[in-house]
């Protein structure tokens, strides 16, 4: 098939690149001319393991193409999928916006028979709008014969950030939201080649399916962050809570893994996203309330146990490991590292900060008195504390001996429990994970 995908940030590119391993023809549109021209070079806009590879043999195959200019590509498509951001606005509800302004470009362009496909993270209404707003500039440029051959489908995307290569060729299941037969058939097409099952809906359950999912991984989360609360005063280890009742196979154990919250593009936009739709009809959902509440004062909780510990910070030198929402990305939104830093330089602090992947993307959001290394152990020379923000497997394999030596005060806070099964006190640190008693 002939495919359109409008939107090339990482939902629209990853997604884009892995149909056309499947062996369509996808062209990527996007209005952001110095980032089509990098993808054209073969040079990805972002970090994600095994991405430049398959934008190389796809481009070598001749599968992909990137424009900004819709109306050159848009001609004899089978399918336009939309795949814009959907950033949450000041009171948390998703900004539509650039959805709603490819709908209308849509419109104005198509002259044929198409089925328009929404990948964004949209609130529960949004497809049937869509699909109104490029109906009616159908009929505003004289083709209304047109526009009851339109038809519309919302696919949610569920990939994870340093895994969606994998996650999108071998999913758990495909969501299709469609109440066309013509619309369903043409996405199940579109999916040939991928052997998961399909989950046929109706466009508001799929567009809520994607919320839900979310929210929910969210919610186990903040439930054994809170559980670590409660392992630190009374002696357990929340390592262990979490394994005791992850082999439970009604709980699982995915998304157990205690720490200082969870981050990046999708977790606290679609959580909150959720939250205010909710209340927009009229219902107050109190879980979401906790889990959102949970997430943030998870953080306070670290801050203040590094306080605690380390009395008046201003002009101590600490140095922060991670600064990517987790590991194998360069995605620093809504990153608790960020927040963490900004912190830290609100107290008076030196940092000094390392991340294999994410440190251009660090420079652009924190102010310029934060220092770089090279590496872990540079970051740590001199330091007296060291805080553990991301859980780069990489951390794990330092010379300890050598940190040791290195540090005035070899203290580690540990805020994603990484080197739990370490016994790093036995090896003269200071160690404080999240919810170890004592």
């Amino acid at each position: 098939m002939k495919i359109i995908m409008i939107g090339t940030g990482y939902v629209g590119l990853t997604t884009g690149l892995a149909y056309a391993k499947l062996g369509h023809h996808v062209a990527c549109v996007d209005q952001d001319a110095s980032k089509i021209a990098r993808l054209d070079l073969g040079e990805t806009p972002f970090y994600e393991p095994g991405l430049p590879e398959l934008l190389e043999d796809m481009q070598t195959q001749g599968r992909v193409m990137f424009t900004t200019d819709l109306s050159a590509v848009i001609g004899g498509a089978e399918v336009v999928m939309i795949a814009v951001g959907t950033p949450s606005t000041s009171t948390g509800e998703a900004d539509l916006s650039a959805v709603y302004q490819a709908a209308g470009q849509i419109g104005n362009l198509l002259d044929h028979e198409a089925v328009i496909v929404v990948k964004s993270t949209v609130p529960v209404g949004t497809n049937r709008h869509v699909l109104t707003i490029i109906k009616e500039a159908l009929k505003k440029v004289g083709r209304t014969d047109l526009a009851d051959l339109i038809t519309i489908a919302s696919v949610p995307e569920f990939l994870r950030e340093g895994s969606a290569i994998a996650d999108f060729l071998s999913p758990d299941r495909i969501v299709i939201g469609s109440e066309d037969d013509t619309a369903r058939t043409t996405v199940d097409r579109l999916h040939m080649g991928i052997n998961a099952p399909r989950v046929f809906t109706t466009l508001e359950s799929a567009e809520l399916i994607k919320y839900a999912a979310n929210a929910f991984l969210a919610t186990k989360i903040s439930f054994i962050n809170e559980m670590a609360q409660l392992a630190e005063r009374t002696g357990a280890n929340v390592v262990e809570i979490a394994r005791g009742i992850g082999l439970d196979r009604r709980i699982g154990p995915h998304f157990l893994q205690a720490g200082i919250g969870y981050g990046g593009s999708c977790f606290p936009k679609d959580v909150s996203a959720l939250y205010q739709l909710s209340g927009t009809k009229g219902y107050h959902f109190k879980l979401l309330s906790s889990v959102i509440e949970v997430n943030n004062r998870q953080r306070d909780l670290f801050f203040g146990k590094l306080e605690s510990v380390m009395g008046d910070l201003r002009g101590r030198k600490i140095a922060v490991w991670g600064l990517a929402f987790k590991n194998n990305t360069d995605d620093v939104r809504a990153s608790a590292a960020i927040d963490m830093i900004e912190r830290l330089i609100g107290k008076g602090v030196e940092v000094v900060a390392y991340d294999p992947q994410a440190m251009e993307s660090a420079r652009k959001v924190l102010p310029p008195i934060v220092q770089y290394a090279p590496t872990a152990l540079d970051a740590a020379q001199g330091a007296e504390a060291i805080l553990v923000l991301t859980e780069w497997p990489i951390f794990r394999q330092v010379s300890f001996s050598t940190l040791l030596d290195g540090m005035i005060e070899p203290r580690i806070f540990d805020g994603r429990n990484l080197f739990t099964d370490l016994h790093l006190a036995q090896k003269g640190f200071e160690y404080y994970g999240i919810g170890i008693g004592k």
